[in-house]
């Protein structure tokens, strides 16, 4: 079956849209790149067929206006708009309005949207597929006395969660009833600035779990998994560092977690690329599923690194019309892949962004060495949105092999003018409990905290 669309519009800016352009063109399409006011000489911008400007540097005012996106369609003569991550990617009435406009949205349905990108209604759907969650409410608590009455019988430590967005806001710890008062005020306030929705549900909250997703393709019809990740790496909820396949699970528990996956989204009748997250608890060997991101995730790299799937290429074929090329019996793991995320921050400074011009630039290369970035030599990083330059993503035969190939990476990375995260991933890689995979989603907080208390008392 030929694809039904000629001409990509990416809604989205940075390494993700230089990452979709690629993909776009070696599928024949033609390509545009959506731009504010500070990005119109970004990498995108440069590789694009066609570019289009939409508003003033304000994310608001342009990668987040749904009615200057549309303008961009109609104006290029796209029809199929390719949302990345973040921004509107999540989003189901701009799914909808993409298809009203006459483009296909490169994505899940706008009900597939709803369901699994509410975190509520994810866990509902998977308690209905029987697939694991972790203890807590069914669906979004209503009132206080409702969440007192939940926690009592779950037991503390409880998470407050909100039921729209990510990115780790919306979320609280109480360890006690008063405390659980509390914080669901602060926990529904949050989430309501942050995503219009201050719903919010209840789990218990495990001290010492791992972060493990696993991607999954669809096309609407059949789903097929390719393997997990590992993401416990995290500061302040946010991803630092990743890799594939997770060292914590054995082969019985890796084949499980993954059909689990596969069961949840073929239940929703999934399209495209997605992501079903777990916590795996070390001490239980248990794990359950947390929610799910129905759009391509940061760090799908790795997971095309070990599998040898182009994860991008085939959500456009799916979304464009065409059935899955790949049957699950295709998708085998082939040695070990780390994801660095190299943001223009300064680490010595509670990771204060650095935007500002990059005045030299010098990239690794060699074997099982792929740089995922936005940046040039000469090119200025705005500081008006995420601080993610560049993903330096490395494959080996082993993990071990992975690791030392990682370091080696870094020590060739040079980013000048900016401030960037590169020499904490080096520190981070020559850990031994980092080298030893024993770590979980509180490691890194204990970690940084560690490392920065010598200066301080200096």
């Amino acid at each position: 079956m030929a694809l039904s669309i000629r001409k990509v519009l990416v809604a989205n800016r940075g390494e993700i849209a230089v990452r979709v352009i690629r993909a776009a063109r070696e599928l024949g399409l033609q390509t545009v790149a959506v731009f504010s006011d500070a990005d119109a000489d970004s990498l995108a911008v440069r590789l694009a067929d066609q570019a289009v400007g939409i508003g003033p540097a304000q994310a608001a005012k342009s990668y987040l206006n749904v009615e200057r996106l549309l303008d961009a369609v109609k104006a290029s003569g796209a029809d199929a708009v390719h949302p990345g991550y973040g921004f509107l990617s999540e989003n189901a009435a701009f799914a909808e309005a993409v298809a009203q406009a006459g483009a296909v949205f490169i994505g899940p349905s706008p009900q597939a949207i709803r369901t699994m990108g509410n975190k509520a209604a994810a866990r509902e759907a998977a308690m209905r597929a029987g697939v694991p969650c972790v203890p807590g409410s069914d669906g979004v608590v209503s009132s206080v006395d409702e969440a007192v009455a939940v926690a009592a019988r779950i037991g503390y430590p409880i998470m407050i969660k909100a039921s729209a967005g990510g990115g780790g806001r919306g979320i609280r710890v109480a360890a006690s009833a008063d405390e659980l008062v509390q914080q669901m005020t602060v926990a529904q306030t949050e989430a309501q600035a942050a995503f219009g929705d201050g719903a919010v549900y209840l789990e218990r909250f495990i001290r010492r779990a791992r972060h493990v997703e696993v991607q999954i393709l669809g096309d609407g019809e059949r789903v097929v998994h390719c393997w997990e990740r590992e993401c416990s790496l995290q500061r302040r909820r946010q991803k630092i560092f990743e890799e594939a396949p997770s060292p914590a699970l054995d082969a019985a528990t890796r084949e499980a977690l993954c059909t689990s996956a596969v069961k949840l989204a073929q239940a929703v009748n999934y399209r495209g690329a997605g992501t079903l997250e777990y916590l795996y608890d070390d001490d239980s060997r248990e794990f359950f599923f947390i929610e799910m991101n129905t759009r391509i995730q940061v760090e799908h790299p790795i997971t095309e690194m070990i599998t040898g799937v182009d994860l991008v290429r085939e959500m456009i074929r799916v979304c464009g019309g065409e059935t899955l090329s790949l049957a699950q019996s295709d998708i085998v793991i082939r040695g070990a892949a780390i994801e660095c995320r190299i943001n223009a921050e300064d680490p010595s400074r509670n990771f204060f962004p650095s935007p500002g011009k990059v005045t030299g630039l010098q990239l690794p290369a060699g074997p099982g060495v792929r740089i995922d970035s936005m940046v040039f030599d000469g090119c200025t990083i705005p500081p008006y949105y995420d601080s993610l330059l560049m993903k330096l993503v490395i494959h080996a035969e082993t993990r071990d092999a992975a690791l030392a190939r990682a370091a080696r990476a870094l020590r060739e990375l040079r980013v000048d003018g900016v401030k960037t995260t590169a020499a904490l991933h080096a520190e981070l890689l020559a850990d031994p409990e980092v080298r030893a995979g024993a770590f979980h989603t509180n490691w890194l907080e204990g970690w940084l905290a560690a490392r920065t208390a010598p200066a301080a008392a200096a």
